[in-house]
């Protein structure tokens, strides 16, 4: 049931929780395995400090700046997809003839996603309302089907991070309707994705660091 785990080293299935749809790990290891490759070094060399959880808001956080500084000089680029419908017209009875078509401009027009390279495309929510997960499945459901991108992977928290939270008596930041994983799988189960192939990670206590060398899970 599982066997997909296979491909993805002991060390991250202890500090994540993972979610595989549509083969997105097959085809990430088999069929891109240097961008994938990226991916998982970034997620061993990734920890969150009790500095970063405990920051004031702002436009982008601390988390988020981490892994700008692991993924764009590989490469990795903050990407919009725009683009225009083009309407053609073509009668075919009594005779074959074209009529005016017409072009409807911006019928695409997705939001950022945060890291794309190649044929992948990697989004990150921390903590932002719920609501933005509709808009990022749904901008990576129009790559897909506009052929930008064959794969999608999607981090966000683990419910297991609540145990972090209200130990350092902050849980009312981190509340139900923010970006956590109870949020993202029933999306994805009602297929808001479509047919995307997408890696689902979430961040657990491991990822926490309470000082050097020693990560949260230890500590609780």
């Amino acid at each position: 049931m599982n066997d997909w785990k296979r491909f993805l080293p002991e060390s991250l299935l202890k500090k994540y929780e993972f979610y595989n749809y549509n083969h997105a790990v097959e085809i990430l290891t088999q069929a891109y395995p240097g961008e994938f490759q990226e991916i998982i070094d970034m997620l061993e060399g990734f920890y969150i400090d009790l500095d970063d959880i405990l920051q004031g808001g702002g436009s982008k956080s601390l988390i988020p700046k981490k892994i700008d500084r692991c993924l764009f000089p590989q490469g990795w680029a903050e990407t919009q997809l725009e683009g225009d419908l083009t309407i053609r017209i073509k009668e075919r009875q009594p005779e074959s003839k074209n009529l005016p078509g017409k072009v409807i401009e911006n019928f695409l027009e997705g939001h950022n996603i945060d890291y794309v390279k190649g044929k992948l495309a990697f989004d990150l929510e921390w903590n932002s309302k719920d609501q933005t997960f509709d808009r990022d499945l749904y901008a990576l459901r129009t790559y897909y089907e506009t052929g930008i991108i064959a794969c999608g992977i999607l981090m966000t928290r683990s419910e297991s991070m609540n145990a972090v939270f209200k130990e350092l008596g902050i849980m009312k930041k981190y509340g139900a309707s923010t970006t956590w994983m109870g949020k993202l799988t029933p999306r994805i189960q009602s297929n808001r994705h479509g047919g995307c192939p997408l890696l689902v990670i979430g961040m657990t206590p491991a990822c926490v660091r309470k000082g050097k060398g020693e990560s949260h899970e230890q500590g609780l």
